[in-house]
């Protein structure tokens, strides 16, 4: 049984924790898989540890209540601990991470990370800020004390992609990854094209829908989609670039005559995600891109992301799927422990 302490406890903390329950006999019967949730604690909403496991059905009717953390009582449990007191001393083996994101800073999470892998203790994470701006330095750390570093849901959501190039697509050499990162602006850029919205007009839309935040900023000026190349220019393709080297653009200048003018020429835009080794360097990008009709990244519409993988044995390779979602980011963190359960135990398909 693989015991976890949940460090945010938001909507993919609820989306995992939901998953967890409904799927729970599924898991056992198919993996072996079982799992005790043994602490909580997020910063708005409190934090319980209970070394003999929280009850999940009940706990998640608790949260659905709006109800704090600190109001579900457990027999011995510790309330009031802060995320990094929790980490410490809880007999979790793997912190489930899924607090708020800094891509600029990557705090506190990388703090929570390091005091995690001292302590020899796993993390999966959805947050990409750790990742974009110190992967070496953590995965380092994790191999260092013997913790797995798991972080699917950190570029794509629940669609996978790291869990792809390990299993499916091990063996290949990866040269370069290009891809749609964003679905905001993807969702944007698809309005503009086929009910031939302005750009402010399809934005307003998007922040109705929930797809854009109030202030679009990191979506529209493609720092969500740096982050995310940045992780990929340094897990997939060994490198150790930071924000400065990604040549980045966002969509906030495409006008409708723009749109127009790339249909004429049997054309589409997209804003494409970009790093690949040239001439024994690696050079990454985020910018409006005009597409060809017949590219496989011209055809994801609304806010869907997608990615397409240079290989040596199969040529390009691209996956596609949802890029957000409470849901589809809660099963990202399942296949981490999914994955941490596999490569920690003798792994038996017990459906045959």
């Amino acid at each position: 049984m693989q015991k976890i302490a949940l460090i945010g406890c938001g909507v993919v903390g609820q989306g995992l924790l939901k998953i967890l329950r409904d799927k729970e006999e599924f898991l056992r019967d198919r993996y072996g898989f079982e799992i005790q949730l043994v602490a909580v604690s997020d910063k708005m909403k409190g934090s319980l540890m209970a070394e003999n496991g929280i009850p999940l059905a009940s706990f998640i009717d608790h949260l659905e209540a709006k109800k704090n953390i600190e109001e579900f009582k457990v027999d011995g449990a510790t309330y009031g601990l802060d995320p990094l007191e929790t980490i410490k001393r809880t007999s979790a083996d793997t912190i489930v991470e899924v607090s708020f994101t800094d891509v600029k800073t990557g705090e506190p999470a990388s703090t929570y990370f390091r005091e995690a892998f001292k302590a020899g203790k796993n993390v999966a994470t959805t947050n990409k800020g750790p990742s974009a701006l110190f992967h070496r330095e953590l995965a380092k750390l994790a191999e260092e004390n013997g913790a797995f570093f798991k972080y699917e849901g950190t570029v794509m959501s629940g669609t996978p992609i790291f869990s792809l190039l390990d299993y499916a697509l091990a063996g290949n050499k990866v040269t370069g990854v290009r891809g749609i990162l964003n679905g905001t602006t993807n969702f944007i850029l698809c309005k503009m094209e086929s009910e031939g919205m302005p750009y402010q007009e399809a934005l307003e839309m998007a922040q109705k829908l929930g797809y854009a935040e109030a202030d679009p900023t990191a979506d529209v000026e493609g720092f969500d989609a740096m982050a995310k190349v940045l992780i990929l220019s340094n897990v997939v393709l060994g490198a150790d670039l930071k924000a400065p080297d990604v040549d980045r653009k966002g969509i906030s200048q495409i006008t409708s005559q723009d749109i127009e003018q790339a249909a004429a020429e049997k054309k589409r835009y997209k804003l494409i995600g970009t790093t690949r080794i040239e001439g024994g360097k690696i050079v990454a990008s985020v910018k409006p891109v005009k597409l060809p009709l017949s590219d496989p990244l011209a055809g994801v519409s609304g806010a869907t992301n997608a990615l397409t993988f240079e290989t040596d044995l199969m040529g390009p390779v691209t996956i596609q799927g949802a890029g957000a979602g409470q849901i589809e980011t809660g099963y990202s963190v399942l296949i981490d422990l999914l994955t941490i359960h596999r490569e920690t135990t003798c792994f038996h398909d017990h459906g045959g």
